[in-house]
């Protein structure tokens, strides 16, 4: 295997391969499903962030939580009309800022209860808590570490659709790409019999599915980070969050890879997609209907991607929350790499032999 082989198959690859249907509704179809989504559920163009604040004390945080940019703020009387406006989405998040919530921080310590609407957007979940710590550091100079005790209300069970979509818009931006893309190159190559041809000069088997596999890999990072992008959904762990699409990426590409080696046509090809798809989408599914049980989507490959993803999300927790699946992905990702490879292998072999 040649780096340099590898480079220049993905150079013509990109610029001089496959320009077909397939191409097309692996970057446009992705796109506009993030922005049906987005538009017609409320997470592009919505109101900003509501946060609802009882204020036992006068704290001097009050006034600098109401000159945030990122969400509105609305003062209420008693913590009993705050507990209600949760509970019927007029905000978000209230919290409560107890009488000596001032005295309270001047000794390092921050202790604070939460309502939360249960249907509340993701990225507002995300947004009210970064502008809390934003509004502590600049009343005290310093970054404080802040203990919510939160209070779900409404329908807690219930998430707003546009949360409940999201695994699936990811899947679909990273699947279509990442396998799509690499399986239908490599029928066009065997159609076209140009597969032997481009064997019999210096490039190898393995080089021509490693080059294949490449563009799709990054063309589905591409395509799952564009999606997070219109849906607004990075939480407080981009990092984390696009280390788990480059393995679903890479995963997808391994599937394509496997696919387009024993597809023989584009028809086919999307008979599998077809009737493949609910192996690859039933987790989206089991999140979209909370009445599924969970249990079921931890025999499901992707079920490895949408776990981090929508926890990383949806729920904003950290990495550490979510390592072991990201463990689990890594070792899926591992198995179908050596599979692939053992192909890879096969068909060298295969080549080897028609050209004697």
């Amino acid at each position: 295997m040649s780096l340099k082989r590898i480079w220049t198959l993905v150079k013509n690859e990109v610029f001089h391969g496959p320009k077909d249907i397939v191409l097309v509704m692996a970057v446009v179809l992705p796109i506009l499903l993030a922005l049906f989504v987005s538009l017609a559920f409320g997470d592009i163009f919505t109101d900003r962030a509501k946060l609802g604040v009882y204020d036992e004390g006068n704290s001097s945080i009050t006034p600098i939580l109401e000159s945030s940019d990122s969400m509105s703020v609305k003062a209420y009387q008693n913590e009993a009309d705050l507990r209600a406006a949760a509970a019927n989405g007029a905000v978000d998040m209230g919290i409560v800022l107890p009488s000596d919530f001032d005295i309270k921080l001047a000794a390092k310590t921050v202790n604070l209860k939460a309502y939360i609407w249960g249907e509340s957007l993701a990225k507002n979940r995300t947004i009210i808590p970064l502008a809390l710590s934003d509004a502590l550091r600049e009343l005290t100079g310093s970054e404080l570490p802040v203990n919510i005790e939160s209070v779900p209300l409404g329908d807690k069970s219930s998430l707003p659709w546009s949360d409940r979509l999201l695994p699936l818009t990811i899947l679909l931006a990273v699947f279509f790409g990442g396998m799509m893309i690499p399986a239908s190159s490599l029928i066009h190559e065997k159609q076209r019999q140009t597969l032997e041809a481009l064997n019999v000069t210096p490039a190898t088997i393995s080089d021509i599915f490693t080059a294949k596999g490449v563009v799709g890999a990054v063309l589905a990072i591409i395509m799952g980070v564009l999606t997070l992008a219109i849906s607004t959904s990075f939480g407080g762990s981009p990092l984390a969050l696009v280390g788990v699409l480059a393995l679903g990426a890479i995963l997808a590409a391994e599937i394509g890879l496997l696919v387009g080696a024993y597809v023989k046509d584009i028809n086919t090809l999307f008979a599998f997609w077809k009737f493949g798809g609910l192996l690859l989408f039933g987790p989206a599914f089991i999140f979209m209907f909370p009445q599924i049980p969970s249990w079921i989507g931890y025999i499901f490959p992707t079920y490895y991607i949408i776990r981090p993803v929508t926890d990383l999300t949806v729920l904003g927790a950290g990495f550490a929350s979510v390592a072991l699946y990201v463990g689990i992905l890594t070792a899926i990702v591992v198995v179908m790499g050596i599979v692939v490879m053992n192909i890879v292998k096969r068909l060298s072999t295969q080549a080897l032999r028609l050209n004697k």
